[in-house]
């Protein structure tokens, strides 16, 4: 079946251009009631079909309705911009006053209700068409993400010989039972695979691949979820690598670790320097490895403990990790790492009382009289 639909679709910013509004403010690309508002209306710019006496059918909206909302559609079809003792609709929107009941009787008696529902009929004729959408709520407000407007091809009797469509409008009718069920059906499997593309689909459906891919979103920010998608198969392959599991650390804590091995460390080892001092540290345990990272990777004790918990199933089986966290310092007599966590301290002037401790980290120095 060739496919002949063609639609008017509104869902970004720039596309929500408005004549009058009242209570709806835009959010992302969508509109929503403003804070505290628990109705609004707004009036958005003229749609030209081109064609005089068009007859306007289908309207479907794309939104989020909590169970205490509603979106009404109003319309309102002509073949003239003129209305009234005004140049256009538009001058005459433009001219309203904001709530006042003149207002809203003004509004009511331009346009006529199409429906409160996410998809309705409009059922009128004329090239311009004015749309006024009415948000209504009494908790939580709804969320209109896409309008779309039906110009042909989005129903049965498009497809069939033109006869059927003269003066055919028990025929329309009585086709709209079964296209509203089997029309949509076609458009969702049509759209099918572009829903699987991670990189253009929802943020609920980026969510349900992620699964799929074995991608815990809760591993790292959530705007490197489509990146992780991506590489998801090459990062499966070497899990279980020293650069896998540095990329695992990478990820859940936002810092770069270091890798230290038995087999860089073993104090058995013929050219092994001290091996008292690499047996004290890392001990001789051949399947343990260690994880070196910064004091600050960690806010809490507990955030922590749930990279522990997390990093368990990250390792290869068999093997065992131990958490060091580095300190920026050196002490003396103690083991540092040199280039990963010494530092060179600030002088600091110290003033001895009940209060004060002088710390590791801490250069004595006098004081500033003293020093002249």
């Amino acid at each position: 079946m060739k496919r002949l639909h063609r639609q008017l679709v509104l869902n970004k910013r720039e596309d929500w251009r408005t004549l009058y509004r009242q209570g709806v403010i835009p959010e992302g690309d969508g509109l929503t009631l403003a804070p505290g508002a628990r109705d609004g209306v707004i009036c958005l710019c003229r749609l030209d079909s081109g064609e005089k006496g068009f007859a306007w059918g289908r309207l479907s909206l794309e939104c989020q309705l909590a169970q205490d909302s509603l979106i009404r559609t109003w319309a309102y079809a002509s073949d003239t911009e003129l209305y009234g003792d005004k140049k256009s609709v538009e001058e005459y929107l433009q001219s309203l006053t904001p709530n006042t009941p003149d207002t809203k009787h003004a509004l009511t008696r331009l346009f006529t209700l199409t429906g409160e529902d996410d998809d309705c009929y409009i059922n009128q004729s004329g090239r311009y068409l004015w749309l006024m959408l009415e948000f209504l709520s009494s908790g939580q407000p709804p969320l209109l993400e896409t309008l779309r407007v039906h110009i042909s091809g989005d129903h049965m009797i498009d497809y069939l010989p033109a006869v059927y469509s003269k003066d055919g409008g028990f025929t329309k009718r009585f086709l709209s039972i079964f296209d509203s069920i089997l029309m949509d059906m076609e458009q969702s499997i049509y759209n099918l695979p572009a829903r699987f593309d991670y990189e253009n689909t929802s943020e609920k459906m980026l969510s349900y691949l992620a699964q799929w891919m074995c991608v815990e979103e809760a591993d790292g920010p959530a705007g490197t979820l489509k990146e992780r998608i991506r590489t998801a198969q090459e990062d499966y392959e070497s899990l279980y690598t020293v650069a896998g599991i540095k990329r695992s650390v990478e990820r859940l804590t936002g810092k770069r670790p270091f890798i230290i091995e038995s087999s860089d460390v073993d104090p058995n080892r013929p050219g092994c320097v001290n091996s008292a001092l690499y047996r004290r540290l890392y001990g001789e345990n051949p399947y343990r490895f260690f994880i070196l990272l910064p004091e600050t990777a960690f806010q809490s004790r507990a955030q922590m403990e749930a990279f522990l918990s997390r990093m368990e199933g990250l390792i290869p089986a068999g093997t065992e990790f131990e958490l060091v966290l580095l300190k920026r310092c050196a002490q003396l007599d103690r083991h540092t790492y040199l280039g990963i966590n010494t530092m060179v301290s600030d002088y600091v002037p110290v003033v001895i009382d009940e209060n004060t401790t002088i710390h590791y980290d801490t250069m004595i120095g006098g004081n500033e009289v003293e020093g002249r």
